[in-house]
């Protein structure tokens, strides 16, 4: 059950995710409005979001590790 490709694609999902989060905070950090100011409250949700998505696949790996689903590759 290891080698499942649903898991992986699941995994390899979330870890986009992960990375099209920290972009959008850097996109808003680094884009300016009207006023010269830069978006900080749009670039803290989307850190925020990071985190939590973080947070959530070491979660799901570790629940799949104890599980028996997946398998170290050593």
């Amino acid at each position: 059950m290891a080698d499942s490709p649903y898991i992986k694609a699941f995994i390899i999902g979330v870890f986009v995710m992960i990375l099209l989060a920290l972009g959008t905070a850097g996109f808003r950090v680094f884009r300016k409005d009207n006023d010269g100011k830069g978006n900080d409250t749009a670039a803290v949700k989307a850190l925020t979001i990071r985190v939590a998505l973080s947070f959530a696949l070491v979660i799901i790996i570790g629940v799949l590790y104890l599980l028996g689903i997946i398998e170290p590759n050593g």
